[in-house]
């Protein structure tokens, strides 16, 4: 079991990893609107319910961003045909955004595959720096990492990615938001207006969803690249990143998949069976995470009017895959599978089909069809497998005649 301290106080009394102490719990209708209304066609979910949906998520989990409006400017600083041995062109963008009276840079790093003129593209934000993906000398670093080149190597095969047809588009998410406490002032959020924790309301989106925002706007630059297929870029992220690609997956559809890679609490699993990390251990170790309103359900799960099966649904009717490893308990695996399996009436609204199953799988072999799922052996991590699972299911929904 996994032993979390924070400020002084010791959550091993808490965390439940044992499945018979799950609470018993009633998870919210996805298709059943506010009025008590039974939600039937794909129009009465676009048009209503999904957007009580959304609304709902806003207020009270990942919190509001500002409507303000946000210049950006887009600088080669590298490029090169030559990268992962002569298979993939690699660019370094600077971008630079604008507003409210001041700037922020973010360093953009991309690997596109020469054997394609327009590619589908892999948007995945990385942890500790754009060095730190491989063993390429000629990467710039990126201005807040604190790791060294090739870092983290095993969670990008690059050369996989790349002869299997796609590209991936990275930042390091501190050049977004810094994931620490108190650091309002120096992420985007003065653009947007919010200059200071005095400016915060207990509506406001914080970390995530400033992340999220930056998804989106990596995706505003692809969509300016040539060689980029912009129809076909994926969303994805590992982790607490996870949790950002499904929420920035869930506001934006110019996402064509949304893919969700061990994010557990306040990503793919469900909140309400209170299973390793709780709304209350991640509202207390990470407050910069999730709006404020979010706080007031710690130990308190069964009162949050959403749950995260909700969330997954945000994405139909596109191509949604969700991913745990067998190892990481802290996470909830089978909260993550029973999110995923609970969306399938609303993939039905628009004729797909979602896991067919409400069994977990046996590990190592996924499921599903327009929703799909797996549970891999191994720790919290990103690895080999489940990058060939994702491109496989890219493959398949991307080209899909």
């Amino acid at each position: 079991m996994s032993v979390v301290v924070v400020w002084g106080q010791d959550y091993r009394k808490e965390v439940n990893q044992d499945e018979t102490k799950v609470p018993a719990y009633v998870l919210p209708n996805l298709l059943v609107d506010n009025n008590g209304q039974a939600v039937a066609t794909k129009k009465q979910w676009k048009k209503k319910r999904r957007q009580e949906v959304m609304a709902l998520f806003k207020e009270y989990v990942y919190g509001y961003l500002p409507d303000a409006k946000v210049d950006a400017s887009y600088k080669i600083l590298e490029q090169s045909d030559k990268a992962l041995d002569g298979k993939a062109t690699r660019k370094q963008i600077e971008i630079t955004w604008m507003g409210n009276g001041t700037s922020r840079k973010a360093l953009l790093l991309m690997y596109l595959p020469n054997a394609k003129k327009k590619s589908p593209v892999f948007v995945n934000f990385n942890f500790l720096g754009n060095a730190t993906l491989s063993a390429d000398p000629d990467v710039i670093p990126s201005q807040y990492s604190r790791q060294g080149i090739a870092y983290q190597k095993r969670r990008w095969p690059l050369h996989k990615i790349i002869d299997a047809g796609y590209g991936v588009a990275t930042l390091h998410y501190y050049d977004i938001y810094f994931d620490e406490k108190g650091n309002v002032e120096r992420s985007i959020l003065p653009l947007l207006g919010i200059n200071s924790e005095a400016d915060m309301k207990p509506n406001s989106g914080r970390a995530i969803a400033v992340w999220a925002w930056g998804y989106s706007r990596v995706l505003d630059y692809l969509l300016t690249d040539k060689q980029v297929d912009g129809k076909r870029v994926v969303c994805m992220g590992h982790s607490r990143l996870g949790k950002t690609a499904l929420w920035a997956g869930a506001q934006d559809d110019r996402f064509a998949i949304v893919i969700s890679n061990n994010s557990g609490c306040g990503g793919a699993a469900l909140s309400r069976r209170a299973y390793g990390e709780t709304v209350n251990i991640i509202n207390h170790t990470f407050p910069w995470w999730f709006c404020d309103n979010f706080k007031q359900y710690n130990k308190n799960e069964a009162k949050i009017p959403v749950d995260q099966h909700e969330l997954l649904a945000l994405a139909a009717p596109r191509p949604l895959y969700v991913a745990s490893a067998v190892e990481d308990q802290w996470a909830d695996p089978k909260g993550e599978f029973l999110s995923a399996s609970l969306v399938e009436g609303v993939y039905h609204l628009f004729g797909y089909k979602g896991l067919k199953t409400d069994k977990m799988p046996s590990i190592n072999q996924p499921i599903g069809d327009r929703v799909a799922y797996h549970i891999r052996s191994g720790v919290h991590d990103v690895t080999d497998y489940d990058w060939e699972n994702y491109i496989r299911f890219a493959n398949r929904w991307l080209y899909k005649k």
